[in-house]
């Protein structure tokens, strides 16, 4: 019996699991957590909303689009998986190229201008075919499911470039898979197999054997926007170089480079370079408090490309932070106008509109952006709309959905929502329990999971006495609990005979910040 198939029927055994499959790229036997449909649905959701983070489509130049997908699909014609396939360009200047589960795949601008011909295109595409063709995501996800009892854990963190760490609900899963890194055995697979169907597609696999080197130089060059994309998932190394001359050579084919077709269908690309090295210097201007230098760089940006939308969305960010509302309005109207599609520009025009006290307006932005991409911002934004339309059940709702990010929005959320529902169920946020010291006291300890400090505590405590009958008796904790700290209220050494029927909670309770 091979090894692999021992090892699946062992885990069976151990784990009580439903089963092993072949694995459609090795013929390997694997264990199987997340089946087909489910790992298809997986992709399907979380495509969108990894593509938002990543800076949106790049929808100015569609032909590119259609060529990237043209490559792909010839590739994907020759795989051993077939999955619903898509080819995305994002509007990103990091060079980097990921796949979800299901074949769902995308590939940064900055990554195609640093490409030399369509086979090095092809051995990108190939490549992130391979991961999700050979069920790699898939793996990650059962590996996760394994070790921590859940398909997957939210993303904890995430990237400069991105916009990860401001998501919340199901739109963590997709920065946790985007951000995924997979074991060299995986990269290893994905490049053999990604070269493997380059030779069926008729590519020459030399080209991958130009992209690792290519890789392995801008590596050791040390450019920082490389080593926070591509090269964060996919490391690159002269091991993987050496590797993919073998398997050239083992190939024995030469097949089409395409450097004439790739420089004809990047030609518009690399000709606006220019225009988004404006946008990211721009960008790097305004977070350094530079609003001035940043206008600047984004006008010069419009002058070259001005059909991008994220140039006229910096413009927006630039007026919002100077506190130029109308001025935000119309920019972020103008990026809108020339991508739809993009929740960034919707957020901003949101948020510009609540501060000219344009409600009606700034909600239905809001929600558009919710609906491309949940932020903590966007829910934190509408569930102040929602309160100051007194309809505090949905204000809440949206305050609890955004205060569990750990960002400025999501701190707001964390006080309104105490605030709020704080007086309605107090048990929910500081649970209480009879405990029993040393010395025989019987005192009860009041957790605060608030997230805010309290004080003022009012707990009503019942128990059972001596002949059966159910007592109540309430008592006032005046001190202050810091939020996920504890606080003690000394009840007496009376209460021993009835400790194990007393039952406690809060009733009331105030932030201590509060007058």
């Amino acid at each position: 019996m091979p090894r692999a198939y021992r090892v699946c029927s062992s885990l069976i055994l151990l784990l009580g699991l439903t089963g092993c499959v072949t694995n459609p790229v090795t013929g390997d036997r694997e264990m199987e957590l997340v089946g087909e449909e489910r790992e298809r649905a997986i992709g399907e959701a979380h495509y969108l909303p990894g593509r938002q983070m990543q800076g949106g489509d790049y929808v100015v130049d569609p032909q590119l689009q259609a060529y990237v997908s043209r490559v792909g699909a010839r590739l994907a014609a020759v795989s051993d998986r077939s999955l619903d396939y898509e080819f995305t360009i994002l509007n990103n200047s990091t060079p980097n190229a990921w796949a979800l589960p299901g074949g769902k795949i995308a590939v940064n601008r900055g990554l195609l201008l640093e490409l030399e011909n369509e086979a090095q295109l092809a051995a990108v595409l190939g490549h992130e075919i391979v991961h999700a063709a050979a069920r790699h995501g898939a793996q990650a996800l059962e590996r996760g499911l394994l070790i921590q009892g859940a398909v997957l854990a939210a993303a904890t963190a995430a990237r400069e470039n991105d916009y990860g760490r401001y998501v919340i609900g199901s739109a963590q899963v997709a920065a946790q898979l985007i951000n995924q890194r997979y074991n060299r055995a995986a990269e290893l697979e994905a490049d053999r197999w990604g070269m493997i169907y380059m030779a069926r597609a008729g590519y020459d696999p030399r080209g991958a054997v130009g992209l690792q080197e290519t890789l392995v130089r801008l590596a050791e060059e040390g450019k920082s926007d490389w080593l926070s994309g591509l090269f964060a998932s996919h490391p690159p190394s002269q091991q993987r170089v050496q590797e993919n001359r073998r398997t050239a050579e083992e190939l024995g084919e030469e097949g089409v480079l395409g450097v004439d077709a790739y420089a004809a269908a990047s030609g518009r690309l690399r000709a606006t370079r220019v225009a988004y090295d404006h946008y990211d210097h721009g960008r790097r201007a305004l977070a350094e408090g530079k609003p001035d230098l940043a206008m600047r760089l984004a006008g010069q940006a419009i002058e070259v490309q001005p059909e991008e939308g994220q140039f006229f969305g910096l413009r927006g960010d630039v007026a919002f932070a100077l506190r130029d509302y109308a001025s935000a309005e119309r920019h972020y109207t103008d990026a809108i106008g020339r991508n739809s599609q993009y929740f960034k520009f919707y957020l901003g025009r949101g948020e510009s509109r609540r501060k000219l006290e344009n409600l009606q307006g700034a909600e239905a932005d809001l929600k558009a952006s919710m609906a491309l991409l949940p932020t903590a911002d966007a829910a934190t934004a509408l569930g102040q709309i929602a309160e100051a339309e007194e309809e505090l059940g949905r204000a809440i709702a949206l305050y609890a959905a955004a205060a569990g990010s750990e960002t400025p929005a999501g701190e707001i959320a964390s006080r309104r929502l105490v605030a709020l529902d704080l007086p309605r169920r107090p048990e929910r946020y500081v649970p209480t329990v009879a405990k029993v010291d040393r010395q025989g006291q019987i005192y009860l300890e009041i957790q605060n999971l608030s997230g805010v400090p309290l004080r003022d505590l009012r707990l009503l405590f019942v128990y059972r006495n001596a002949d059966g009958r159910v007592r109540q008796e309430s008592r006032i904790h005046t001190g202050r609990i810091p939020p996920g700290e504890s606080g003690l209220l000394v009840l007496g050494s009376q209460y021993v005979p009835v400790f194990n029927t007393i039952r406690a909670q809060v009733t009331s309770a105030r932030p201590a910040d509060e007058n």
